[in-house]
């Protein structure tokens, strides 16, 4: 982890932190493999930004609430 977090200070990674250093690590989780970190990596990218909030902050109820409201309010592709 320390050597990713050195190369996003560094500006070596392309993309969103790039032109916001310095940076200062608020989350991580730890997985056995890697292509699980990654698929969790792009889920959360995903997110809006108060889902991304509750989840530093270690609010989970309002995380809950806000996977909740966000489901029930899109539209069904669904055939029923």
């Amino acid at each position: 982890m320390e050597r990713r977090i050195t190369q996003h200070q560094l500006g070596l990674i392309k993309g969103y932190t790039k032109r916001r250093r310095p940076l200062k690590l608020v989350f991580s989780q730890e997985y056995k493999y890697i292509h699980d970190a990654i698929n969790a990596e792009k889920r959360l990218k995903g997110w809006r930004r108060e889902k991304k909030e509750a989840l530093i902050n270690g609010n989970e109820e309002l995380l809950i609430q806000l996977s909740k409201s966000y489901s029930n309010s899109r539209p069904s592709t669904g055939s029923g």
